[in-house]
């Protein structure tokens, strides 16, 4: 695949060599926000979906975006549902034994787990109008990113119909269920203005116009995060499903990663 370039972008190269699916600069350009939004402003036009990333080779082949469409979302998201229900139940059957900790290290906190009894189906989408737009909130996630230091090394330029197949075109290195996990992002897309923003290593980072509004939509949403099964949300740190879920209220930035 080759595509052509907007002006003004710093020395890079195709990724990978040889057929190149994205462009990545050899470094993060002087000004990275004002780099990212010129191309965000020009991505309609050239086809290129800026992404802060890694400035390195090692992408495997690209995800065929028929397997992403192929994905009944709602009947898989149920079936992980149900997988992780079972799981809840025979936990709470046959709790393990409490582990002794150190005095100095505080124990996990119990998890209630999700409160749902049965499938509650996808999350509705957040009232129109009642967030930002999403050009704007990608804008801001990424000021934000660059902030707080964690915007990688590299801006990279994706040729991909929209943000949410970035990962799939890119061959994103996780360990994610990512047919599944692409097909999540276009529903998020759809229903609460989502963008995919930077994939640091194992870390994909979403900005979102319109988060869930208060408790229960963020509950929600939350068991979507969670039938991911992104290590962050399953495993590492092990936060109380309730405590995450409250974290989502309001948030226009969400975060996945996978060892």
């Amino acid at each position: 695949m080759t595509f052509p370039l907007p002006e003004g972008l710093p020395s890079g190269r195709g990724v990978p060599a040889g057929s190149p699916v994205m462009w990545c600069s050899d470094r993060l350009p002087h000004d990275p926000l004002d780099a990212w939004t010129r191309a965000q402003r020009q991505q309609d036009t050239t086809g290129l979906r800026p992404i802060l990333c890694y400035g390195d080779d090692d992408h495997p082949h690209s995800l065929d975006l028929a397997d992403i469409a192929a994905v009944d979302l709602e009947a898989e998201l149920e079936e992980g549902w149900r997988e992780y229900r079972r799981r809840r139940l025979a936990w709470l059957a046959a709790p393990p034994e409490p582990m002794d900790c150190p005095e100095d290290i505080e124990p996990w906190e119990d998890d209630p787990g999700a409160p749902y009894d049965r499938w509650p189906g996808l999350a509705p989408a957040t009232f129109p109008g009642s967030g930002a737009d999403p050009d704007e909130a990608a804008r801001a996630a990424v000021a934000r990113l660059l902030r707080e230091g964690e915007a990688g090394t590299s801006l990279g330029l994706v040729k991909a119909g929209r943000s949410a197949d970035v990962p799939a075109v890119i061959g994103w290195r996780a360990e994610a269920p990512l047919p599944l996990f692409c097909a999540l992002l276009r529903s998020w897309e759809d229903r609460f203005g989502a963008r995919v923003v930077a994939a640091i290593g194992a870390t994909l980072y979403v900005s979102v116009a319109s988060p869930p509004r208060d408790e229960r939509q963020a509950t929600h949403v939350a068991l979507e995060h969670l039938l991911t099964t992104a290590d962050n949300i399953v495993n590492d740190p092990p936060t109380p499903f309730p405590r995450y879920a409250a974290s989502l209220v309001d948030a226009p930035l969400w975060r996945f990663w996978w060892d």
